[in-house]
């Protein structure tokens, strides 16, 4: 197996072992919701005036897609819609008090494997983490690139 094989073996063995991980602490938890009910929530909280399109792009998620994780998130009173005075087009979302909870919780989550994992991260240079974030965004860009080659919408679809 040459380099490029054992970065991309690497990345998706990194991936799969961080969900399997994660996974059962988050299930726990985070019991009755979806991971994009939880991923929607969060961008939600972090982003102002969120709406389909918004969270579609962030997602990756189509907006028929987003649309229905919405629906449901509005039925189980996690988020409700608003609409701005000067745009009655355009509806956004924003937390209730209950998605709030989620959010926190969520948040904790994350805190709590960071924290497990921070020996790692704190035996890396600065050297290091420049050279992995630089190829990160190279490899990311290039994605992107090809999407868009692809003429993939993700709004669209």
């Amino acid at each position: 197996m040459n380099k490029e094989e054992q970065v991309r073996m690497g990345f998706r063995d990194l991936f799969n072992k961080m969900s399997w991980l994660n996974k059962f602490k988050m299930e726990d938890r985070l019991r009755g919701y979806k991971s994009s009910e939880v991923h929607c929530i969060e961008y939600i909280e972090k982003n102002i005036d969120s709406n389909v399109t918004k969270l579609a792009e962030s997602l990756y998620m189509t907006s028929g897609a987003i649309s229905k994780v919405t629906k449901k998130l509005m039925k189980k009173g996690m988020i409700e819609s608003y609409q701005k005075p000067d745009n009655k087009k355009e509806i956004y979302f924003r937390l209730t008090e209950q998605g709030k909870v989620i959010y926190q919780i969520h948040e904790e989550l994350h805190k709590e494997f960071q924290e497990r994992d921070k020996a790692v991260f704190e035996q890396i240079t600065e050297e290091q983490f420049d050279s992995m974030l630089s190829f990160m965004e190279k490899y990311s860009r290039h994605l992107d690139a090809e999407i868009k080659k692809q003429g993939i919408d993700i709004k669209s679809e």
